[in-house]
């Protein structure tokens, strides 16, 4: 049986670990509002700029913008995987990179090489470890994400599809559904996939509307589709930034309960341990006793 200084130095330690946690989901609480308030800002328009781009890009040929054009021979995969800088958030960031792999080695097994641009530091240390070549790496920027980063991201995926260096480009990132759920999700950034028109009328029955652009579509897909692509890779961000933090309030409760179950447990010993003693202590005093009346 552990000694009772032994035992108290444990009840102490623990005590102090679960001060940290606590005060880890607070930090962490105080973030994710900030960063759900940006990403449910930001969805509707990103929601919107689809539905325009599907409208706009179901009126043209799929050889009308360069990023629109499926290549005929496969050969080179990118995947931009976004994930956290900072671990303690459960298996958040092991989600997302393990599917960041499974999609690797499906396209492996495609006969195509893959190479990775990595935002985040876990999963660029991830896919260092697994060996897989790294394009372009982005650490320590997940705590203050703008747009000119999402910008650099995009941009660079976009030269590299429109010069045949890459002839896929997959987004992987952690998707914000509620305070209990961040699943991961692969989304396809490049070829653009054309949505064929929808000839639905609407809830009150009249026909949709046909709209007329102007200047031209093809010249306005040469604007929005590079946009586009900024705006999901942006989004990505977002929501794994906002993913991130309600992970760590879920991992940092979970480990602040363990603490208090940890320090009962504790507790209960040290009150069985020092009872112990005082039994063995009241044993040795009355055998003294009785043999000094011997």
């Amino acid at each position: 049986m552990p000694s009772l200084k032994d035992v108290k130095m444990k009840i102490v330690g623990v005590g102090k670990t679960k001060q940290i946690t606590k005060a880890m989901n607070m930090v962490a609480s105080a973030k994710l509002r900030g960063a759900q308030a940006r990403i449910e800002r930001f969805r509707p328009y990103a929601a919107k700029y689809h539905d325009v781009l599907a409208e706009l890009s179901s009126k043209v040929e799929g050889d009308a913008h360069p990023l629109l054009a499926e290549h005929e021979e496969k050969h080179n995969c990118a995947i931009v995987l976004i994930t956290s800088d900072r671990g303690l958030c459960g298996s958040f960031n092991g989600n997302i990179i393990s599917q960041a792999l499974a999609l690797a080695k499906e396209k492996q097994a495609a006969g195509m090489t893959v190479s990775f641009t990595c935002v985040g530091r876990k999963g660029r240390d991830a896919i260092r470890s697994a060996g897989y070549e790294i394009a372009m790496a982005y650490s320590d920027r997940m705590g203050s994400i703008d747009f000119s980063l999402a910008s650099s991201v995009a941009q660079q995926v976009i030269n590299g599809y429109e010069s045949n260096i890459y002839d896929e480009v997959w987004l992987i990132y952690g998707e914000f559904v509620s305070m209990g759920s961040q699943p991961p999700r692969t989304l396809c950034l490049l070829p653009l996939k054309t949505p064929e028109a929808e000839n639905v009328a609407a809830e009150d029955g009249t026909p949709r509307c046909d709209y007329v652009y102007e200047p031209q579509e093809d010249k306005l897909l040469a604007e929005l589709l590079p946009r586009y692509i900024n705006v999901q890779v942006y989004r990505g961000m977002l929501d794994t930034s906002a993913s991130e933090h309600a992970a760590r309030m879920a991992a940092m409760d979970n480990a602040t309960r363990n603490c208090n179950e940890m320090i009962n447990t504790l507790t209960l010993l040290y009150n069985k341990t020092r009872q112990a003693s005082i039994t063995s202590e009241l044993i040795d005093i009355v055998g003294g006793a009785e043999a000094l009346k011997g």
